[in-house]
């Protein structure tokens, strides 16, 4: 059964005037790893998740577009944080291409060996916790928590990996190399202090796709 995905990072000593230079640093190590140096949405939650929010906007990030100097991580989050408050949440979306199997009804073991593969792009959310926000919830989450989404494009249970061909299985490597690219490049260059890649029903992942990653090699 799918799981949402999540990295959740703690920085020391960390002061709330700082956040917007943290998820600057941040998002800019997931710009290098997926070649996406915009943000394509912000939004900044008040109290809690289920609070209407008091700032949105979605960037058009093509060659038509008069707003694409806003959308460089830089002034996006400029943008958000200009009034930082302790009981918000500061949201930033950005994409990178994962490999995934095109839709096919089949049952996966009729369906494996001819399936297409393609690259597809997948939102990633960037969240920036103010320390009274949802009470506390930073606590818990990190001061800055990465939600990835659903964890299909980097897990497989054990019938679709005995059915999957080498492509197949390449694909899925690639997919895992590239999120623990962007984990260990936020752990090298982003000062934290702890961090935290987990998933929602409590599954210890990290070691499950460090242990995929070397059975695929």
């Amino acid at each position: 059964m799918a799981d949402q995905l999540y990295l959740s990072l703690w920085f020391p000593n960390f002061r709330f005037e700082a956040l917007p230079a943290a998820l600057v640093t941040v998002l800019r190590q997931f710009a290098k790893v997926s070649g996406e140096k915009r943000i394509s949405a912000a939004t900044v939650y008040p109290l809690g998740f289920t609070e209407s929010p008091v700032f949105q906007r979605v960037y058009v990030n093509d060659e038509r577009s008069e707003s694409g100097e806003d959308s460089i991580i830089e002034n996006a989050v400029a943008e958000a944080t200009e009034q930082l408050h302790d009981d918000m949440a500061y949201e930033f979306e950005m994409k990178w291409r994962l490999w995934t199997p095109e839709a096919n009804e089949a049952p996966i073991s009729e369906a494996a060996l001819d399936t297409l593969w393609r690259r597809e792009p997948f939102t990633v959310k960037f969240i920036g916790f103010g320390p009274q926000f949802d009470q506390a919830a930073y606590e818990q989450n990190g001061h800055i928590r990465v939600d990835f989404g659903l964890d299909t494009p980097w897990v497989l249970d054990e019938e679709q990996e005995n059915v999957l061909d080498d492509e197949a299985q390449k694909h899925v490597q690639q997919n895992i190399e590239m999120l623990l690219a962007f984990t260990l490049s936020v752990e090298k260059n982003c000062g934290i202090s702890s961090r935290l890649l987990w998933t929602e029903s409590g599954e210890p992942l990290a070691e499950k796709l460090i242990a995929r990653l070397q059975r695929l090699n």
